[in-house]
């Protein structure tokens, strides 16, 4: 069974995520499995229409955060401390976590750590009511886009390492396809909505231009 089916060991790197449960989040769900389904990634990402584009982004942010944790989640046993001292993305990319408040001066830390450290931050953020309003009709602050833009690009970071250090494993384990399709659909919905700058998308520019290049 698929490693990404849970089969392997029934984990994932934490417990997974719900979209907001008083908010359109069942409905938006709805869409987003129904276009997936359909195959068009393009299509997928598209703000459906007459939807607040604050509820759309909070419900695909919930999703892309579970994928990326598990994804990341069957890696664990082969990124540690020793494998991975630093978090990096190649030679040339290396991340160092700070998120503002505990940390601010940012402090190298290992790949591991580092993704630890991001995760429980992004549960943070999602846990917060102020920021991902759980109830129907809640509005969402003036810098709720600022937040999912600061998301996106440290999961960006999680799939850079991932391709950069781990992909071989990847390919071993017959993820590669699964692993790639997930890095499609997030690659396209911060696109569609401008959510990283381009300079943050270095270390896989050319992977990213096969992607959407194409279209």
């Amino acid at each position: 069974m698929s490693l990404f089916g849970l089969g392997r060991n029934q984990r994932t790197f934490r417990p997974k995520k719900s979209a907001p449960s008083g908010s359109k989040g069942a409905q938006l769900r709805k869409h987003i499995d129904a276009t997936l389904g359909s195959g068009n990634l393009r299509e997928a990402v598209k703000l459906p229409t007459g939807e607040d584009l604050n509820e759309w982004l909070a419900v695909n942010t919930v999703d892309f955060f579970n994928q990326v944790n598990l994804l990341y989640g069957t890696l664990t046993e082969f990124c540690t401390n020793e494998n991975c001292p630093t978090m990096t993305a190649g030679p040339k990319y290396e991340y160092r976590w700070a998120d503002g408040e505990k940390i601010k001066k940012p402090i190298e830390v290992s790949a591991p750590r580092y993704v630890e450290l991001l995760m429980d931050w992004i549960e943070g953020q999602l846990d917060n009511e102020s920021i991902f309003p759980q109830k129907l009709g809640a509005t969402f602050p003036p810098n709720f886009k600022d937040v999912v833009k600061t998301i996106f690009k440290r999961l960006f970071r999680v799939y850079a390492h991932i391709y950069h250090s781990h992909f071989q494993k990847i390919v071993s384990l017959k993820e590669e396809a699964h692993l790639n399709t997930c890095f499609k659909h997030f690659i396209l919905f911060t696109c569609e909505f401008v959510l990283i700058d381009r300079k943050e998308l270095a270390p896989l520019q050319e992977l990213i231009e096969s992607i959407i290049v194409p279209y």
